[in-house]
């Protein structure tokens, strides 16, 4: 649906969930923000598209917001359909843009072998159904500007969930397009209810990304797997997001402080529990995210110690 002049979102399903793509509409030139799974294109996208009178020719890039599977799984689908479009992504998540299996083991795989947490093997299976990648046309640094004719639009270099995530600016319409650079206090199911924590990584850069949105003074905030963000909510949904890392900090001393040995970052995870959010236990699992940051944030302010046991595994302790 159109929801500012020029500017649409379209909201493909992706199993329980939803992720939305965002298609920016010059009088020349058009934009899409992030491509999805492949059936995100050819089951939504292109009939959008042809349903909405938009020549299919007119869409000359497409922006990944970051590396993540249900953001470039569409690429190839886009590129075989519109093989002029040009597909974009930030030179530090290209590599995994461009290789599912370096996808798998640098990002999925991350906590394989130092925290003993991975993918269960039918995630990893799923998502090498759904993902159709191709060679990146052109990398990003953050900055670049796209004429669409009559209005233009910029990315900006946001990272923290990824390193090299982006967002698209709008500034005619006041919108930020973010994919996954906020993420409040849990990813939600398409009914809204609690799906898997917000993984951010990196909590500094996450944290200084989120400051900048508020500093575009944004009237609509658009997202990837969450409801459209207007006026007042923006600054709602960013804060929220703020005080959650700030929580997580909290959280952690806290256990940390009743713990009598060095703990594992699953065992942190685990001895939290609902206190990081309203989770199933194998989705609090994926907390490991979000807290690794937190942990490395508070090793950097010396608060916390890490070490590694003689398993490889990263253990983790209070500097009393």
């Amino acid at each position: 649906m159109e929801i500012r002049p020029g500017l649409h979102r379209v909201q493909a399903p992706l199993g329980e969930r939803f992720v939305a793509l965002y298609l920016l509409v010059g009088e020349n030139a058009a934009l899409l923000v992030d491509t999805g799974v492949r059936e995100s294109i050819t089951e939504t996208l292109l009939p959008y598209l042809d349903g909405a009178g938009i020549p299919r020719e007119m869409l000359r890039w497409a922006v990944n917001t970051h590396c993540d599977f249900d953001h470039t799984g569409g690429n190839g689908a886009l590129k075989a359909a519109i093989p002029s479009v040009e597909i974009l992504a930030h030179e530090l998540d290209t590599e995994l843009v461009e290789d599912v299996q370096r996808l798998i083991d640098v990002r999925y795989g991350e906590f394989r072998d130092t925290d003993g947490f991975d993918d269960p093997p039918e995630t990893t299976a799923y998502l090498r159904s759904v993902s159709d990648l191709v060679p990146v046309d052109r990398r990003l640094a953050g900055g670049e500007e796209f004429d669409l004719g009559g209005r233009s639009v910029r990315v900006l270099h946001v990272p923290g969930h990824s390193p090299g995530h982006v967002a698209v600016h709008d500034p005619a319409n006041r919108a930020l397009m973010i994919g996954d650079a906020t993420l409040g206090t849990t990813v939600p199911y398409a009914d809204g209810s609690a799906a898997f924590p917000p993984t951010y990584r990196d909590v500094e850069p996450y944290v200084a990304s989120l400051r900048h949105f508020r500093e575009l003074d944004a009237d609509l905030l658009l997202t990837a797997h969450y409801p459209v963000y207007e006026g007042a909510g923006v600054r709602a949904f960013l804060d929220e997001s703020e005080a959650y890392t700030e929580r997580i900090d909290e959280v952690l001393f806290d256990v940390l402080e009743a713990a009598d040995t060095p703990r594992t970052t699953l065992e942190l995870v685990r001895a939290a529990g609902s206190e990081l959010g309203p989770w199933t236990a194998g989705a609090l699992d994926y907390a490991v995210f979000p807290v690794t940051g937190n942990l490395e944030r508070l090793a950097a302010r010396g608060v916390v110690r890490e070490q590694t046991d003689a398993a490889g595994r990263r253990r983790w302790s209070l500097v009393r």
